[in-house]
């Protein structure tokens, strides 16, 4: 049965969310038991990721949904560099979603005046 193009590019993105954000692309592995335990580490961290991605609620229109990136980033931040307060993490990330959410507002409305 062959692929659809739908499902295909499907596929294609969600490779590519998965190289840029659990860096599935970077490993340097030389046997095949490292390889798959790399490969099945890389692609639980992308699930979990997906999964708090889905369980968001709907956001509003002033921001947009947090997205694998943010959540990534928001993980970062509070576990492995908890320098900052986790106030001032959250208020960045409020406000890098707003700026987001007025910059693709302003990209559509262009879009449409064309």
């Amino acid at each position: 049965m062959a692929a659809t193009g739908r499902s295909r590019t499907s596929r294609t993105e969600l490779f590519q969310t998965g190289k840029g954000q659990v860096g599935l692309d970077h490993y340097q592995v030389r046997g095949w038991t490292s390889w798959h335990r790399f490969i099945t580490l890389a692609m639980l961290a992308l699930a979990v990721l997906t999964i708090l991605v889905a369980q968001q609620p709907d956001a509003s229109p002033e921001i947009i949904a947090l997205t694998v990136a943010e959540i990534r980033r928001l993980i970062n931040a509070f576990v492995l560099a908890a320098a900052l307060p986790p106030e001032h993490t959250l208020h960045w990330s409020i406000w890098r979603r707003t700026s987001q959410a007025r910059a693709r507002r302003s990209h559509y409305q262009r879009r449409q005046a064309k």
